[in-house]
């Protein structure tokens, strides 16, 4: 049985101790999200084999604990096949089906894909004798979506609200206020006021009716509310996508 053991970041820590070349994963996922219409009976998601090996694949979802096994997973969903052989230079499609349950119908869900890689075991050489077996573990958003939700999920990101808040530590948060029913990821945010700019090159993801604090550091704006924030956020085809708020103006 394939274990939540196996997984990149534990191999490539493993290799590095070891000293052993640079390694990468063969098994490639065709998109870095899956949204899935509720009205959908599946999705259909594709993987590739790059490399000059077969793989094992073990598939499943999580509802965000990233330490589920395919046996402990409370996702309501499941992928078929949940474990096939992937030959070199070959794409499977793997079904993603909504095994029902109750989930809100004014919002999206958030649940996450994970395709396990288990490379076949390497024969012993005099020419390696640190090689080791590796697994790696990709793990991609879904997002479950209504049908019938207002507004567009690609124009999201221009309906959040920002302001600043200072935290107990001295530190100073960009908080995002999203009123839209969609998940907005951002992937690097900056704060404009009285002349000055302060970023976060992090940033997150911001529920749907929720907020999200990004950390600016040690910083003491003019005022409460920015100047303007420049962003950038993924769309549904995972591009990054620029924008500008400038909250006074609202």
């Amino acid at each position: 049985m394939i274990t939540r053991k196996m997984t990149k970041a534990v191999t490539l820590a493993c290799a590095l101790a070891l000293g052993v070349s640079a390694v990468q994963a063969s098994v490639v996922v065709g998109g870095t999200r899956v949204v899935y219409p509720s009205n959908e009976r599946e999705v259909v998601v594709k993987i590739s084999n790059d490399g000059p090996q077969p793989a094992l694949v073990q598939t499943w979802l999580d509802d965000g604990d990233a330490n589920a096994t395919p046996q402990t997973s409370k996702a309501p969903f499941a992928v078929a096949p949940p474990i096939f052989r992937l030959d070199p230079k070959k794409t499977q499609s793997l079904r993603v089906l909504y095994t029902g349950g109750a989930l809100p119908q004014d919002r999206e869900s958030v649940f996450w894909l994970n395709v396990l890689e288990v490379p076949p075991r390497a024969a012993p050489s005099p020419d390696a004798p640190n090689s080791m077996q590796l697994a790696f573990r990709t793990r991609i958003k879904l997002f479950y979506r209504p049908v019938g939700l207002p507004g567009n999920a690609n124009d999201a990101a221009s309906q959040v609200s920002w302001k600043f808040v200072r935290k107990n530590d001295g530190h100073c948060a960009l908080e995002a206020v999203n009123p839209t029913p969609y998940y907005v990821n951002f992937t690097t945010v900056t704060a404009h006021a009285g002349g000055g700019a302060w970023t976060n090159d992090r940033a997150g993801m911001v529920e749907p009716r929720g907020t999200a604090d990004f950390d600016l550091g040690k910083v003491s704006p003019s005022s409460d509310t920015p100047d303007s924030v420049n962003y950038t956020f993924i769309n549904d085809y995972g591009a990054g996508v620029a924008g500008t708020t400038q909250p006074h103006a609202k």
